[in-house]
Formats: C-alpha cells, structure tokens, sequence
C-alpha cells in the first residue's frame, strides 16, 4: 500500500500536474468521517467532488463547524470546470455557501442534491436577496446516467442506493482513463422508491476498464450486506398496530425513503402524521415539491392543529435521533419544546443508527424518556434502522465488477481504509497499486504507473465560530479546553490609590474548578497568598501594578496545583478606587 515518500511542496504554491497525468486528491473525507471533497485534475482542468462539514468534537469546543481548506483550489480558480455533488448529506453539502461565495463555476446535482444545496445558500442568507439569486443560476440539475463535459473531463452520474433519495457515483472520464468515486452508497435490490442500483453500468463500466476507484470505507468491518430499507417498513407497521396513544418516530431528515415508510405506517393505522424540527420540514418540502413523497393531503397536519386529535391518532416524525441537545426530541422530553412535549404514555421510536461518539448524548434523551414514562425503541430492541453504507460483501462486489488497475479507499477513519485497501488485495489488486491517503497527499497516475508526488502543506479544515470563518486561533481552542478541563479562579482587587494598600478583603470565585461548599477554604489559602505576596514587595511601590504582576498569578496557581492537584485558570482584575 503505497502512501509515503512525500515530497513536502512549496505552501504558497502547488506545482501544476506533471502533463498528461490524473492528479487526485482529497481536501478532507480522509481518515475521518465528513468534510468531504475530492479533487480531480488533468492538465488544465479540474472538478471537485463534493464540499462538505465536519461536525465539531470535544477537541474543538464551542465550534459550530469544520469546513475544508480552499488554498489548493484558490491557485487554481481559473481551472475549476464545475462542483459534482453525488448527494445531498450535510457532510458531502455543508459547505456549498462557502465554496460558492468565492468560486464562480457550476455546480452539478441531482434534483433532491440541488435543492438541499440551494436551501444551503437561502440559509446563509449571503448578501441578500440579489446574491442569493445570481448563486442560485449557478445550479445544474442533471439526471442519473447523464454526462456533463468540464473541459477535457466527462462527469457521468450513475445511480446507486442510499439514505437519501437521489444520491449517484460519479464516473469522471479522462483522457488517461476513468477515474470512478462510488459516493456513498448500499446495494438495495429492494428499495422503497423501486429504484435499484444501477450496477449494470458499474460492470460496462469494468470491461471498458476503470484506472483509479475510490470506495468508500464507512461499514468495511460489518460482514455481509446491508438489508433492505424495506426491512423497515414490517417493523414500523408491528410497533404501529401494538400502540394506543401518540408515536414519536425520530430520524434522519435526509431520509426520505423511511420519511415515506413512517407516513405509509401512520396511514394505514389511520393516524395523521406531524412533523417537527426545521430541518426535517425543510427536507420534507423539497422531497414534496419533487413528487418524492406520497401521502394523502389530510393526512398531513401542522403541529398546533394536533390538539384537536386523539392521542391514537397521531404520528410525530422529528429530528433528533443523535440526541442534539437543540433538535426537537430533546426539546420534548426535557419539556422545552413550545407546541408539544412527550408524555406518559407516549412510544417514541428512535430509527437510526448511533454515529460514534453521540452515545452520551443519546442515552441521556432516552434516560429523560423513559423518566417521564413514555415507552421507548431504539436500535437495540427492534429492526427500526438499516445502514445507508455498503458492508463488506457489497464493496466486494463493487471491486469485482469494476476490476481497477488503481485503488483508493474513501470516506472513513484511517483503520476504515486500511481494511478496505486489504479487502482490495484480497481481491487481486498489486499492493503497489493501492494507495492509502491522508487529506491534502497528492496522488498523480497514468495507465503505467501511480505515486504519491507531493502533499498540500494544511489540510486540517477551517473553523466556523458564530460569524467568523477560519479567525479562531489554535491558542483560543486551547483556552477553551483548557477551561473545560479545569475551571477558572478570578480574585477580584481593589486597591486604595491614596494609601497605597488594599481596600477591601480580595473577592475570589471560582467556576468549574471544586465543589462550591469548599469554596471557604480556597478563598482562605488564595487570600494568604495575595497578602504574604504584598509583604514581601516593596512598600514604596505602586500596588496596584505590584498586583498585576505575574508574579502573583503564578504564585497562586501553584497554591492551587498544591492542594487540589488542578491548574484553573486564574484571573486577576484590580481595581483602583
């Protein structure tokens, strides 16, 4: 698996792609989980595949959002031929806004993509009405087995299954052969909009020959196949019929084929469905608009009209199933929400999966429902989710039909693309001809030969922090978990200028640091400190500057470290009366 030898380029300049040669790499999506964005070049012309978010961790608090690095394609504005988005997830589409602000080139998409991507720039509201207008021209609908022509490029849509409607591989056809990108995607013979995976195409594909795949890598260590979405419905339909007061049903608003499955389920029980979160009317409303939903129109009521039913006629479908502390579950079971709030009595269904690292989060939702009394299924308890992501045997298949001379695992954590880079060796593949990436490594192939030539010198993504974009400062990301980590202790001082003394006893309080009912102590020792510090100073000195001298500071911290074993934050303010 070939992925060192990297030569370390200029930062304030990329080299252009040796001639004639396929230059791919990755500005984020790589040994992680979102801000996806590919790049694919040849000569002159380039096209990105996807622009995604990452959502922030505990690495990075108070954060709203991680955006790729633009530098590499900022140098190369003028050939960037089009944005190809395969689907409309936030972490292939959140950062359409941003790419669009500063790129002027067309960006691709299937109907349900563009609409979600264009709700992005009505979202971001960026220069107003006129703006929105002129960035919304820039999108182009295309279909599912159409090609667009981006320069010496040829970008073929091809449709595959997903959890969410519309989502297509990308086969970009290049002068040196075809690079495909599988986007996200399952193998569903069954699906609910009966529109299966074109794997046909994947295997014309494979005998026209295929130089480079990139695969995705999310569910690489789950064995066999993913089961159908319409495994989903015969649950819903069981749980719905055993119920005699309101359902709760808390999805993925991009969902729209189990969006689809929880109305089917409400209407056959005769109940009305509500829906609830603004991202899931959003989603609700293009798939609408597209004729992607089917439902009866009395079928469908606002959330102030659920009042006047009873309780076992009422389906709500709401966000909230990763336990966002602001989406609408949350709201309802911490009884925050302003039309309704869940019950005793209630069921509420959680159909989805748990992403990694929401566990907490989602077990305290759970925890507060079952409190209140209301019943509740989740993952573990019955078939009321299936992935959206290929397990092993479905990349298998993928490999096999396509056959690559060149293989690049995709869209995972680093072990993620290990294993399917070994799945591809299994499979035949020279490990030479294997190429396990970091973001930002630059990969340039032809039909002999592939190596990695080079890396973009800063590829870690753009911190988005209320309304500054990329002004957050490594050092203020680590204040904050610094502060997360251990508290603060301020000691507020007021000096008597004319006598040149302390005014009143020091004011100290401490936040996140120890337990308030100790905080007597502290105040004792920290305030013995601040006056044995003031003894051994110079009485002639001005003790207004003598304190705020870090002197002091130090003094106290390693008072604190002493006896607690903590380093908070310490603040010092004086004051001069």
């Amino acid at each position: 698996m070939s992925n060192k030898n990297k030569i370390k380029e200029n930062s304030t300049g990329y080299p252009a792609p040796e001639r004639d040669k396929v230059r791919i790499l990755a500005l984020g999506g790589l040994s992680e989980i979102g801000k996806n964005m590919y790049v694919v070049e040849y000569n002159d012309d380039l096209i990105v595949i996807d622009c995604g978010i990452a959502f922030p961790d505990e690495e990075t608090p108070g954060v709203d959002a991680i955006i790729p690095d633009f530098d590499y394609l900022r140098e190369r504005k003028h050939n960037i031929r089009g944005l190809f988005l395969t689907h409309g997830h936030e972490d292939h589409i959140g950062a359409v806004s941003w790419f669009m602000s500063e790129f002027n080139c067309p960006v691709y998409g299937t109907p349900m993509t563009i609409k979600l991507a264009n709700n992005k720039i009505l979202d971001k509201d960026r220069g107003g009405s006129e703006q929105n207008a002129k960035l919304e021209k820039r999108f182009a609908v295309v279909k599912p087995g159409s090609t667009v022509q981006a320069g010496q490029l040829q970008v073929e849509f091809i449709h595959v299954n997903h959890s969410i409607a519309d989502a297509c591989a990308l086969a970009v056809h290049t002068p040196q052969g075809l690079v495909l990108h599988s986007g996200d995607f399952k193998v569903d013979f069954t699906p609910i909009d009966g529109r299966p995976i074109d794997l046909n195409r994947f295997a014309e594909l494979g005998r026209e020959g295929v130089l480079a795949l990139l695969l995705e890598s999310t569910n690489v260590e789950v064995p066999g196949v993913t089961p159908s979405e319409r495994m989903v419905s015969k649950s819903f339909s069981e749980i719905f019929s055993d119920v005699n007061g309101r359902i709760f049903v808390a999805t993925f608003s991009s969902n729209v084929s189990r969006i689809q499955q929880i109305i089917s389920a409400a209407e056959m029980h005769n109940r009305k469905f509500v829906l609830l979160g603004y991202s899931m009317n959003k989603v609700f409303e293009a798939a609408d608009s597209l004729g992607y939903i089917e439902y009866k129109k009395d079928s469908k009521i606002d959330v102030w009209d659920a009042k006047r039913f009873p309780d076992d006629q009422l389906v709500f479908i709401t966000t909230g199933s990763q336990g966002e502390p602001m989406a609408a579950l949350s709201r309802m079971a911490f009884s925050e929400h302003k039309h309704v709030n869940i019950k005793e009595g209630d069921t509420v269904i959680l159909s989805s999966s748990m992403i990694p690292g929401n566990e907490k989060s989602i077990y305290k939702v759970i925890n507060e429902l079952f409190r209140i009394g209301a019943e509740v299924i989740y993952e573990k308890l019955a078939n009321i989710h299936v992935s959206g992501h290929a397990y092993r045997d479905e990349l298998k298949l993928l490999l096999s039909l396509t056959q690559p001379r060149y293989f690049i695992p995709i869209h995972g954590e680093y072990r993620h693309l290990y294993k399917n880079a070994k799945i591809a060796m299994s499979m035949d593949i020279p490990q030479e001809n294997i190429f396990v990436m970091d973001n930002g490594d630059i990969l340039e192939l032809d039909r002999w030969q592939g190596s990695v030539v080079g890396e973009v010198a800063d590829c870690n993504g753009v911190l988005i922090d209320g309304m500054g974009v990329g002004d957050l400062q490594q050092a203020a990301l680590k204040e904050r978990r610094w502060l997360a980590d251990n508290g603060v202790v301020t000691c507020s001082l007021a000096v008597n200028k004319k006598k040149n003394v302390l005014a009143t006893e020091p004011a100290i309080e401490a936040l996140g640091f120890i337990f308030q009912e100790d905080i007597r102590i502290l105040e004792q020792g920290i305030s013995k400190v601040i006056y044995e510090y003031i003894d051994k100073q110079d009485k002639n000195k001005d003790l207004a500057a003598r304190l705020r001298n870090n002197q002091l500071r130090e003094q106290i911290r390693s008072h604190l470290f002493k006896e607690t074993k903590r380093k908070p934050v310490v603040i010092i303010s004086v004051l001069e009366v």
